[in-house]
């Protein structure tokens, strides 16, 4: 396809569609993975205690299920972290194709791969993803994957089937370095504010329901309802402490909440040149400082006794919308001269 004196390699760009296709499809396959991972974990259980005797004037311990032999007790490896250790190469997997497939399509049409809404979206999946892989890397926290991959599976799968654009060179407003700069950063910021809404989502479900939430009765059927409240139980029980959920939101806020800062100001400094003003107070610009005034409460909350816990959380998740609305209703809805609709 020629567009002007840019020619978009169609191939490439096809090729660019398969693999987001293909990183989708992995995606939802480790989530699901971690999610049984959650429902089959049990704590380590402990062989069966060893038999004390005494030989020789020595005591030892001998192993009951095999007389004779001199054991200890060894720890059993559970179903749950089997899954958790295959589910987490899978993730790898998927994000090697979406990082292709964004590459593919730069190279497809020879700019940032982030002009339109159906890129952004890709671009801040990718982040998000990456963040995750990070700030949950301990394997004790890995199955929490599954409740990042979510979002990033339904952002996805409605920027393929709803906001996918063919591949094509961006509108002039656009043909400026700052587009890889600014767009980059926000979005880069975004997928790491992200990971950290699903945090103190997980935070706040683990203070309401974590206390009550036992391993439930492995004998229940998970077809019924008593066995699907049962498999909910038991992914709440093993869901990590609510002080790690804490921690794990407040590093990526403290992270990602400068790094969304320089994006704004980055964004200002575009808009100069390209309009004439630093700021104008068009809508995505006002719901990203309301985005960012959110972020900057919460760090504050953060820091004041008596507002660490889920006011704290609750703060962090308003954030955690404010980016969505930003993201989508801004965007598609809103007119504005940030809005994507046209593109």
């Amino acid at each position: 396809m020629n567009t002007g004196s840019i020619q978009v390699d169609e191939t490439l760009a096809r090729y660019s569609d398969l693999l987001f296709g293909t990183a989708i499809t992995v995606y939802v396959l480790a989530m699901f993975l971690f999610l049984a991972a959650l429902a089959g974990a049990r704590a380590r259980k402990l062989a069966p205690a060893a038999e004390m005797v005494t030989a020789g004037g020595a005591t030892v311990a001998v192993d009951d299920r095999a007389p004779g032999r001199i054991d200890g007790p060894a720890p059993r490896r559970s179903k749950g972290s089997r899954l958790a250790a295959m589910a987490y190469p899978v993730v790898f997997v998927g994000l090697i194709a979406h990082i292709a497939s964004i590459v593919l399509r730069g190279v497809a049409t020879d700019r940032a791969p982030w002009g339109n809404m159906y890129e952004f979206i890709s671009l801040t999946c990718a982040a998000c993803v990456v963040a995750g892989l990070v700030v949950l890397r301990k394997p004790e926290h890995r199955p929490l994957l599954s409740f990042v991959l979510l979002p990033v599976s339904l952002l996805m799968f409605i920027g393929g089937r709803w906001l996918y654009t063919q591949a094509a060179p961006v509108v002039p407003a656009l043909k400026s370095y700052w587009l890889a700069v600014h767009v980059s950063i926000i979005s880069i910021s975004s997928g790491v504010l992200l990971v950290s809404g699903v945090a103190s989502i997980l935070y706040l479900v683990k203070m309401r329901w974590g206390a009550n939430a036992s391993d439930a009765d492995d004998s229940a059927d998970p077809l019924t309802g008593k066995g699907f409240v049962a498999g909910v139980r038991r992914i709440v029980a093993h869901i990590p402490n609510a002080d790690a959920l804490d921690r794990l939101a407040y590093k990526c806020v403290v992270f990602g909440f400068p790094l969304f800062g320089l994006g704004v100001i980055c964004g200002a400094i575009w808009a100069e040149a390209a309009w004439g003003r630093f700021w104008g107070w068009d809508p995505k610009e006002t719901v990203s400082f309301i985005a960012w005034v959110i972020y900057a409460a919460y760090l504050h909350a953060r820091a004041t006794a008596g507002w660490r816990n889920n006011a704290a959380a609750w703060i962090n998740i308003a954030g955690f919308v404010a980016l969505l609305f930003n993201l989508f209703i801004i965007n598609l809805v809103v007119s504005g001269l940030h809005s994507y609709a046209g593109l």
